[in-house]
């Protein structure tokens, strides 16, 4: 066994000096979300009272609980926290899990540099290992980050270790299925479609669970966490759930990985059609077919995302009870609490979906670096046409999920309260930001045409949009900062009138922006 795993100690150093970023985000970001319901709770209910009347709400919600969980001692802030927080740290802790596996396993057998390190001196087992122990640390800095921000915030510790270690096990479940899947499959990307699809199976189970008779939250890893009921008296045995079933899985990796081919996976990759389609030909039909299933898991999920925002309905004055912060915060501008709800809704879709026009940008990137560009430039293809079907997919795209977000707030909004007046203002509240994030996406597209290596600093700027837009009067930020947002400069409809001199300024920046990186494009040599 010793030799199977020779080398490890020096490829789990190595992994973890290439994912240390990654790491520090989705411990920060992770941390956050938990800490930021304390945080909200607090500063929204100022009274036991007030308190006490959301709870009754909320727990009575079916989209709700649907939403986020079983309804557990809401009338506390710990309840709160894991309510509202529990659910989507589970699936975002699963989501670094796999890109972690993915990236030091199938995505390394693919690009040939596995079969370089086995080369040397390195077990036949150690890759797979050392990858599956930087798991391990990473959802372990993400789990002791949510329990130490909770217990900062004065809150029990039993629930917050609760928290911190569920949020962790779901982690490693996660990351054992996606090296099961990288076992089973021959592409990273098929590898991330499975365990994508089964984080968001395990999250539909516990939802549908969770509104009945609760049967189905059991058949889900995020059910099983959520069970471990923090803040609510704690109970430790779902916790061995989570741990074996990650036992299992890791074990299946072993015994499918002792048995294929390094470079291949154990399912046989399905033949493709003796001829291409017609629409290859062009730059635009190839483009729209390599991001074609990323535009399709956007579309749904932020569709998905804006009917469970709208599935509130109109209960927003009865959820903030008397707090005087929340009403001059939801209604500031036109005054009607609703609307300024919708329009702070609006905003974080609209934050949250800038992650597709920024993966898409940068999908010619990927391209470039990873060799594919060359040979198909040195065809009859022009690079110009080549590198505007991408920005067409990307600026297409971007409407179409946009218009979901907007659509699935509506549509939502309509099932709960029966008035459908609001479907269109909700799809022009997601809308009228679209400049911002058609910027953004340019941003990137230009650091692309100057330097490829520079371009994912594009994710830097999205993040300061996020402090700036979600945190910058907490935090109490100059205005020459907040002027750095696009976002800054748009209007809060439907809370505000749209301010279409700003929404077209932001616009014409963003064409301009764009046409530069094709020209910079154009002027470079390939990588």
């Amino acid at each position: 066994m010793s030799d199977a795993v020779t080398g490890l100690g020096l490829l789990v150093r190595t992994f973890l000096r290439r994912d240390r970023w990654m790491i520090l985000w989705f411990t920060v970001g992770v941390t956050l979300l938990y800490w930021s319901q304390a945080a909200s709770v607090r500063g929204l209910y100022s009274t036991q009272a007030e308190l006490d009347r959301a709870a009754a709400s909320m727990g009575g919600n079916a989209a709700f609980v649907a939403m986020a969980g079983p309804p557990r001692a809401l009338n506390t802030a710990g309840g709160q926290v894991t309510w509202q927080a529990s659910a989507f740290g589970a699936i975002a802790v699963g989501l670094m899990a796999m890109f972690l596996i993915g990236r030091h396993t199938r995505a390394e057998e693919e690009s040939g540099r596995d079969e370089l390190v086995r080369s040397s001196v390195v077990g036949r087992q150690a890759p797979m290992t050392a990858a599956l122990a930087v798991v391990v640390l990473a959802c372990a800095v993400v789990g002791g980050g949510v329990a130490g921000s909770l217990v900062a915030y004065e809150l029990p510790v039993a629930g917050a270790v609760a928290n911190g270690l569920g949020v962790a096990l779901c982690g490693i479940a996660f990351g054992t299925l996606a090296l099961l899947a990288a076992q089973l499959t021959g592409s990273t990307r098929a590898a991330y479609g499975i365990t994508g699809a089964v984080i968001g199976v395990s999250y539909v189970l516990r939802a549908i669970g969770d509104v009945g008779n609760g049967v189905l939250s059991w058949l889900s890893p995020i059910g099983w966490y959520q069970a471990m009921h923090a803040f609510s008296g704690e109970r430790w045995w779902p916790a061995v759930l989570l741990l074996g079933l990650a036992v299992t899985l890791g074990a299946a990796s072993y015994a499918v990985f002792a048995r294929r081919d390094i470079g291949a996976g154990m399912w046989p990759p399905r033949p493709g059609p003796a001829r291409a389609s017609a629409a290859l030909a062009s730059g635009l039909g190839l483009a729209w077919r390599l991001q074609r299933p990323s535009l399709l898991g956007w579309s749904i999920g932020m569709f998905l995302g804006g009917l469970a925002y709208g599935s509130i309905g109109s209960d927003i004055e009865s959820l903030m009870g008397d707090s005087a912060f929340a009403r001059d915060v939801f209604g500031a501008g036109s005054g009607d609490v609703v609307d300024g709800f919708y329009a702070a809704a609006a905003l974080m879709l609209v934050l949250i979906a800038c992650g597709f026009p920024l993966s898409s940008a940068l999908r010619p990137r990927s391209e470039e670096l990873d060799g594919r560009v060359e040979p198909l430039l040195a065809t009859a293809l022009p690079r110009a046409r080549w590198l505007l079907g991408h920005v067409l997919v990307t600026l297409l795209g971007t409407v179409l999920v946009a218009v979901l977000a907007g659509l699935g707030m509506g549509i939502g909004f309509a099932f709960v309260t029966g008035d459908t007046g609001r479907i269109a203002p909700f799809i022009g509240a997601t809308t009228s930001l679209l400049p911002g994030v058609l910027l953004l996406a340019a941003i990137a597209g230009l650091l692309y045409g100057v330097q490829p290596l520079l371009a994912p600093l594009t994710w830097l700027v999205l993040v300061l949009c996020v402090v700036v837009m979600l945190f910058g009067d907490v935090l109490r930020l100059p205005e020459p900062v907040l002027w750095l947002s696009p976002f800054h400069h748009l209007s809060a409809y439907p809370a505000v009138p749209v301010a279409w001199s700003a929404f077209c300024i932001v616009l014409v920046l963003a064409v301009l922006v764009s046409g530069a990186g094709v020209l910079a494009f154009r002027r470079r040599d390939l990588r």
